[in-house]
C-alpha cells in the first residue's frame, strides 16, 4: 500500500490527533491554555489523558438549547429540514421521574464510549476510537452504511444528507457520511481546555475535563458528588457522565 496517498495521510493526522493542523492553527509545544496543555501537531494522542464531561442537569434550565447553538455554530451545522433528518450533535432531551413526576431535561451527544459499539460494527474502520477517550468517524472512508447508527444505544449519530456548503476548514463534513460529536476535538488538541457546548452553558452545567486526571475539576467533583451513565447496564464506561439523574 502506498503510505503517500492523501487519504492515508488524513487519517494518521486523525488517529495522531491533529485536527488543529487542518485549520492552520499552530500551537507551541508547551502552552497552556487554562489547565490543558496544547499537543504538538505531530505527537499522537495517548492514554494518559481521558477527556469527558460531566452534566450537572439540576442546572439546567428548561427550555435552554445554547449548548446545542454553540455546537451548531462550532462545527459549521446549519438547521435545514427539521430534526427528524438534520444532522444533531446536541439534542435535548426532557424525561420525566415515574415515581415523583418530576420533569427535567438534559443535553445527550456521543456518549464517547471506552468500548464504543458504533465502532465495532463498522466495516471499513470509520469510526474509531482515539488513545485518549474522544470517538470519531473518518468521513473519508466512512461508506454511510448506518451500521454505527443502528448500534448506538444513544442515538447520539446523524447521516448528512444534503451537500454542503461553507464548511469550518478545522471540521470537514461530507454528504452521505455519519458525524457525531467530536467532543470538540480541534479545542481538544490545540490545548482550549473546554468544549463549545460548556463553553456556552450560562450555568455551568457541562464541564469538560480529564477522567484520569485525579485533580482535575471533573474527578473532583465525580469524587465528591459522584456521577452516573446513561444505560450503565450495558457496560460502556462512557466519557459522559451525569449528575442530578
Amino acid at each position: 500500500m502506498n503510505s503517500d496517498k492523501p487519504i492515508d495521510q488524513y487519517r494518521r493526522r486523525l488517529l495522531g490527533g491533529s485536527v488543529a493542523a487542518l485549520a492552520g492553527l499552530t500551537i507551541a509545544p508547551g502552552v497552556f491554555l487554562q489547565t490543558v496543555q496544547a499537543r504538538p501537531a505531530d505527537e499522537p494522542a495517548t492514554d494518559r489523558n481521558r477527556w469527558g464531561l460531566l452534566i450537572d442537569i439540576n442546572k439546567c434550565v428548561d427550555g435552554c438549547n445554547k449548548c446545542v447553538t454553540a455546537c451548531n455554530d462550532e462545527n459549521g451545522i446549519r438547521p435545514m429540514h427539521g430534526p427528524e433528518t438534520d444532522p444533531q450533535w446536541i439534542r435535548i432531551v426532557k424525561a420525566r421521574s415515574k415515581s415523583t413526576r418530576h420533569e427535567f431535561q438534559m443535553p445527550v451527544m456521543c456518549q464517547h464510549c471506552a468500548n464504543p459499539p458504533c465502532a465495532d460494527v463498522c466495516p471499513t474502520g470509520a469510526s474509531f476510537k482515539r488513545a485518549d477517550g474522544i470517538v470519531l468517524v473518518d468521513r473519508h472512508i466512512c461508506i454511510g452504511c448506518r451500521y454505527c447508527m443502528m448500534a448506538c444505544p444513544y442515538k447520539a449519530r446523524s447521516l448528512v444528507h444534503e451537500k454542503l456548503t461553507d464548511q469550518k476548514p478545522y471540521m470537514p463534513r461530507g454528504k452521505g457520511t455519519v458525524e457525531a460529536c467530536t467532543l470538540c476535538v480541534h479545542k481538544v488538541d490545540r490545548g482550549d481546555g473546554t468544549t463549545a457546548c460548556a463553553e456556552a452553558c450560562p450555568e455551568g452545567a457541562i464541564l469538560f475535563g480529564d477522567l484520569n486526571d485525579a485533580n482535575s475539576e471533573i474527578s473532583k467533583r465525580l469524587e465528591q458528588y459522584g456521577g452516573r451513565q446513561l444505560r450503565a447496564d450495558l457496560s460502556l464506561n462512557t466519557g459522559v457522565r451525569y449528575q442530578g439523574l
